[in-house]
């Protein structure tokens, strides 16, 4: 039961395919094995205000946050991170700040509910 949530800020629209980075991320979480396909899912959400430092908002970034129930071990986790910085590096290198991170979440107090429609 993976999240992963893409914030960034609104400058980077301009030069990153944000879609297609997403999806590129999307995939890699289906690919890599640690999850059931129908559990992963993918959002970015786009920043209008942001301060960072003292550059206020003249920096840009990407995080990229992944919440997953607990279970996975630390070279699991580390392994997909690696994989996933990978991507955002490789698609959005003139982004000034690229950051992640991984999230356990407590089997205990997780609640679900899909809805039949």
């Amino acid at each position: 039961m993976p999240n992963l949530i893409m914030e960034y800020s609104d400058s980077v629209d301009e030069r990153v395919n944000v879609q297609k980075l997403l999806e590129d991320l999307h995939q890699l979480a289906l690919d890599c094995g640690l999850f059931a396909k129908s559990d992963v899912k993918s959002r970015a959400i786009g920043c209008h205000d942001w301060l960072i430092g003292e550059e206020q908002d003249s920096q840009d970034f990407i995080h990229l946050t992944v919440e997953m129930l607990f279970g996975r071990t630390q070279e699991q986790k580390r392994t997909l991170g690696e994989q996933l910085m990978a991507v955002l590096q490789q698609e959005a290198s003139n982004v000034r700040s690229l950051s992640l991170n991984m999230r356990d979440m407590d089997r205990e107090t997780f609640i679900k509910v899909i809805q039949s429609t």
